[in-house]
Parts: C-alpha cells; sequence; structure tokens
C-alpha cells in the first residue's frame, strides 16, 4: 500500500541505563513548539492538514489537529479526525493472530496450509513450509510489493480468493527467508487466518478485540465501517503541480494490510497499551506479554550503513511481526508508517523511555511526518536541535528534481517524433488482448483516434498510448494523481509480430504498489 510515499525512514534509538543524565538535562520540546514545528511543515510540504499525539509514561501529553481535513471543505482537524492508517494495521493484524495463540487456536510457526489449504506459492517446497510467522515478516521471496496491482489502485474486481489462488503465479526474486522485500499480500492472508480461526472477519474481530476493549470508539477496520464520517479527512495529492482533493482508495478487502480508520486520540490508547506489555485499564490484557516480546523480537533483518550515520548512529535493524525495529542513540525504537493515495501516516515508539508519537497526514509526503517525528524524538532523546524540516525540504526537492528530468526527457522525446513525425508506427500491429496469469487481461484499442491500454480487471490502469522509440511505448495514465507513467515494450516473435508486453514505471518515485515489472502480458490469439 502506498509504501513510497511510504519512505520507510528507520531512524532509531538505544541508550544505556547510565545514560539517564542526559535524559534528565534533555530540553523537551513543548506543545507551543509542535504547534510551530507542524504549522511550518504544512507549509514547507504544502500539506493540507495534520494530527499529532504524543504519549509519555503511559499519558497523552500532546494530542492536536492541524489545518484542514479537506481543501473543499475548508473544516479543521482535531484530535479526533480519522485518517485511514493505511500499513500501521498491520501490527494489529500480528496483535489479532498474538491473542489466537494467548487461546492456544494456533502458532506462529503453523503451516499456512492448515488453516487455508488451497493456499499455494510458485515453490511448491515454499507452500509446504510456510508459516504464519512467514506471513508477518516480509521475507516469503516474493519482490517488492508484488501483485500488489490486484488491489491497487481500488477499482480491481479481485478478491480474498483471487489472491490467495493468484500467488502461484507471481515468481520469486530471491531465497525464501534470505531476503526482506515489503509485502501486503501475505498481510491480507492473515487476515484470512484469523478470519478461519475465529470464525469472524478480520475487522470485526479487530473491532471487538482490541478497538472496544482500549476505548477506540471513533475508530473502525475500513473507512465503510467508521461509526461516524462527521470528522474524517479527504485524501490529497499533487495533480499537475497543484495539491487537490483525490478520490479515497475505497478498498472491499484486504483490511488487515492496512484498512484501518483511526485518529490520533484513539491510537494514542493502543500506543499506551503497546508500551504497556498489551495491558490496559487495571490488570486487563490484549495479549500475554510473550506475545507482546515476539512482536518485537526481530524476525527479518533489514540493510544498515556500515558506519553509523549521526544523530541516531543505528547499528542493526530488523521487521518484526508488524513493526520495524532499530537502534537509535543506544535506544530500541519500534515503529511503522503507513501510505494510501492521499494520505500517509507514521507510529514511533521508544519503549525504554515510555515514549509514544504519533503523526497523521492527509497529504502523501513522507518527509513531513519524518520532520515532526524526528524533531519531537530528538527532543527526548536530548540530541541537539537539528533543522529536520529544512533537511527533509532539501531531500524532497533534490529527488523531484531528478524525476522530473528523467520524466521530461521521455515526455520531449515523445514530442519530438510526433512533431516531426519520423517514427511511421503502425499502431494496428500491437493492437489487441494481452494476459497475464494474475492480473488478467489488458487490451489495446484505437478510440477517437487515441490508441489506449485498458486494464480489464482494474479500470483506472487507463491511458493513451505514446510511441517512445523501438518497440517502446509509454503509457499517460488518465488520472494524473498516480505519478506512474510507464513504459510499455513489446517483445517480437520470430515473425517480427507483437508477442508480449514488458512495463515498467518511469518516474524513480513511482509508487511501488504500482508493481508494472512483475507482469508477463502475453499476446492472446484471435479466435
Amino acid at each position: 500500500m502506498k509504501k513510497q510515499p511510504l519512505i520507510l525512514l528507520l531512524p532509531l534509538l538505544v541508550c544505556l541505563i547510565t545514560a539517564s543524565p542526559l535524559i534528565a538535562t534533555a530540553q523537551v520540546i513543548t506543545s507551543p513548539q509542535i504547534d510551530a514545528l507542524v504549522q511550518r511543515t504544512l507549509t514547507t510540504f504544502d500539506v493540507p492538514g495534520i494530527a499529532v499525539a504524543v504519549v509519555k509514561d503511559g499519558k497523552v501529553v500532546h494530542a492536536k489537529g492541524y489545518g484542514v481535513r479537506s481543501l473543499k471543505t475548508k473544516e479543521k482537524v482535531d484530535e479526533n479526525t480519522a485518517f485511514g492508517i493505511a500499513s500501521n494495521s498491520k501490527a494489529f493484524t500480528s496483535a489479532a493472530i498474538g491473542m489466537l495463540m494467548d487461546e492456544g487456536k494456533l502458532t506462529w510457526d503453523d503451516k499456512v496450509i492448515d488453516y487455508i489449504p488451497e493456499f499455494r506459492m510458485y515453490n511448491g517446497y515454499v507452500t509446504e513450509e510456510f508459516t504464519i510467522r512467514d506471513l508477518l515478516t516480509h521475507r516469503s521471496g516474493l519482490g517488492l510489493g508484488a501483485g500488489d496491482l490486484m488491489f491497487w489502485p481500488d477499482s480491481s474486481n479481485f478478491t480474498i480468493k483471487d489472491i490467495i489462488h493468484n500467488l502461484r503465479y507471481l515468481k520469486p526474486t530471491s531465497g525464501f527467508r534470505t531476503k526482506y522485500d515489503y509485502d501486503n499480500l501475505l498481510y491480507m492472508v492473515a487476515g484470512e487466518v484469523v478470519e478461519r480461526v475465529s470464525g469472524k472477519p478480520w475487522e470485526v474481530f479487530v473491532e471487538e478485540r482490541i478497538m472496544k476493549p482500549l476505548g477506540m470508539n471513533r475508530s473502525a477496520g475500513s473507512y465503510a465501517r467508521l461509526p461516524d464520517k462527521g470528522n474524517v479527512i479527504d485524501a490529497h495529492a499533487s495533480v499537475n503541480g497543484t495539491v487537490q482533493v483525490i478520490s479515497r482508495d475505497m478498498f472491499r478487502f484486504g483490511y488487515s494490510a492496512g484498512g484501518i480508520n483511526s485518529s490520533v486520540a484513539d491510537m494514542s490508547k493502543w500506543v499506551i497499551a503497546q508500551l504497556n506489555n498489551g495491558k490496559y485499564g487495571e490488570g486487563k490484557r490484549l495479549f500475554s506479554e510473550g506475545v507482546h516480546n515476539e512482536m518485537w523480537a526481530p524476525q527479518t533483518i533489514l540493510p544498515v550503513s556500515p558506519t553509523p550515520v549521526p544523530p541516531y548512529n543505528t547499528h542493526f535493524a530488523a521487521y518484526g511481526l508488524g513493526w520495524f525495529l532499530s537502534d537509535v542513540q543506544g535506544y530500541k525504537q519500534v515503529t511503522h508508517t503507513g501510505g494510501l493515495a492521499g494520505m500517509v501516516t507514521q507510529v514511533t515508539l521508544l519503549p525504554e523511555l515510555n515514549l509514544g508519537i504519533i503523526v497523521f497526514t492527509n497529504q502523501q509526503s513522507g518527509a513531513a511526518f519524518s520532520a515532526v517525528t524526528n524533531t519531537i524524538k530528538d527532543s527526548y532523546l536530548g540530541i541537539p536541535a537539528s533543522d529536520w524540516v529544512a533537511r527533509y525540504d532539501e531531500r524532497v526537492k533534490k529527488g523531484m528534481a531528478e524525476a522530473d528530468k528523467i520524466t521530461k526527457d521521455i515526455w520531449t522525446g515523445i514530442t519530438s517524433e510526433q512533431k516531426n513525425n519520423t517514427a511511421k508506427v503502425d499502431f494496428a500491429t500491437y493492437a489487441g488482448t494481452y494476459r497475464d496469469r494474475w492480473f488478467g487481461d489488458v487490451i489495446l484499442s484505437q478510440k477517437d483516434n487515441k490508441w489506449w491500454l485498458q486494464s480489464v480487471r482494474s479500470p483506472k490502469l487507463t491511458g493513451e498510448l505514446f510511441y517512445y522509440k523501438d518497440n517502446t511505448f509509454v503509457v499517460k495514465w488518465n488520472n494524473r494523481s498516480f505519478d506512474a507513467d510507464a513504459y510499455v515494450t513489446f517483445q517480437l516473435n520470430e515473425n517480427m509480430k507483437p508477442a508480449s508486453i514488458k512495463m515498467k514505471p518511469i518516474s524513480p518515485l513511482t509508487d511501488f504498489s504500482f508493481d508494472f515489472q512483475d507482469l508477463d502480458l502475453q499476446r492472446v490469439k484471435e479466435k
């Protein structure tokens, strides 16, 4: 799920017990300072609305909204405004599995096929050995975001049944359990495990067993299930250089990978329970301490710089069960980000400081939540003040400039070809239906004197085709908020006729859920 802006920045911490004097002398950020920080962040990164909460020692010390929920309505964000938290839902999924484990109904290392007999991966050995733990740890061997086009963007008609069936067609890019590559589909399968074991859909289980006990009364397992939609954000993205309201992702399944909608006020209750090892209220528990420890234990190793980079000097990083883990300044950091079209979020915990930081935004700028989180975190770590807003602003501008150059060069070349008419392209030669085993049919056809590419099962993936060079075209999607225009390259058969298509995104900033590169589109012979 929109996991880029799911820029998974993994700044971490670590602190020896003997370092307590450092914390004692730290200048902890005040609420007025957070107010000023967020207002500057809104302006710098052109974000309409942000909500921030800080939890310290079991209490909410700051919870506030900034800016507007929507550029259309101009209604204000507050601490109770609901955002789609996207992949921050994954921690709820691992917790749900852990709760079923506490009840003796399964274990982390049970085989998935024991609960979902029709489950199949590309390799038979992997199918037989695949465990529930493997569903939660991004080490399946599949590539980054593999198969996400079955739910992203949200216009597709795929179902969870389709997801489970089509996993067998996704070719691995690395060895089983050898490498980290972020995955959404397997978290959807984990949600199906929850349903088959508990007898309740994942979203119902999470609402009844986690949200209700914690008093998360304004939250739900999906947008459609929100009890009150009177205080929710609209999604926003840059379209042709201007930030505007875009359509909300309305997924029909797969909520266990990123469906929860919540506010920073409600999420503070979840964070407090997490920092309290699963305990809440007067001696009550969501899950056992053993389950809690396992969720926060390294499962899949992540790469870090061989030379620790100031100010956090991170030496190790890993993925646990629904959480990213790392060390920052000697402290353990537990964190996750989440992203959907037009909104991105971050939750950060420093257990040894009993500190939680929650930042939700209604624009897809990972730089915004990172700048706010890092500034607040640094004040509690006693790190000298750093202008994270300026640093991320510089990074964003540099990255966008590089991406803009790439895309501009492509379209300049296309415009030149059209103007000079140097390429005599017979588009009709390429027309027809092309089929991928897991994604279905893509049709190339002519309409209104233009050539179009359209996915049958994902209608939002419709765009005009332009000749680029050789046997490569470019598709320009009708929905300009995608930022995902792609190369469309034809492979020819022995008769020099188009036989198949390979695709890949043009811009390096394209969200990885647009996994065009995983498609293997073979031309369907006409009857």
